[in-house]
């Protein structure tokens, strides 16, 4: 991997690439992003999060949604980079759906999820990607995510 395509992300630049916030914003880092190919991302999973007061208080897991939406907005910062587009733009990358998720292994507070997401295809603004949640390597959820690009002021039409 050469320097020009490996790209590092911290909290603040993946802000500029994705509109989500706390509590809301589930990517921490970025440690590899290839443009038009990859991205490698990581969550890191606290007990002070939110929903652990009813997901389950006395078992805390961290909702298997939640890994789905940490995948779908890895795969938005890798769409985002790609077409060199911000939210700022005026520009948004919707979740349009999922296929073949599976989750394999729960995930708790201490755990890190290494996410990580390859483009599949992309046809007329819809992404596919390829996606994978781990735990120390081993398969937390994997499944494919689909993203569409759209123009931020159409969802409000």
């Amino acid at each position: 991997m050469t320097e020009e395509t490996s790209i590092i992300m911290d909290a603040r630049q993946i802000r500029q690439y994705l509109p989500h916030r706390y509590p809301f914003l589930l990517v921490d880092r970025v440690t590899e992003l290839n443009l038009g190919e990859s991205i490698v991302a990581y969550k890191n999973i606290s007990i002070n999060e939110p929903f652990f007061n009813g997901h389950f208080p006395d078992i805390p897991v961290f909702p298997g949604v939640l890994i789905v939406e940490a995948m779908a907005q890895a795969s938005g910062i890798l769409g985002f980079k790609t077409m060199d587009k911000t939210p700022e733009d005026g520009s948004i990358y919707y979740f349009v759906g999922s296929d073949k998720v599976r989750f394999k292994k729960p995930v708790v507070p201490g755990d890190q999820l290494k996410l990580t997401a390859s483009i599949v295809s992309e046809k007329r603004g819809i992404w596919k990607f390829d996606c994978r949640a781990t735990v120390d390597d081993e398969l937390a959820c994997a499944g494919a995510i689909l993203c569409a690009d759209r123009k931020a002021e159409s969802v409000l039409k």
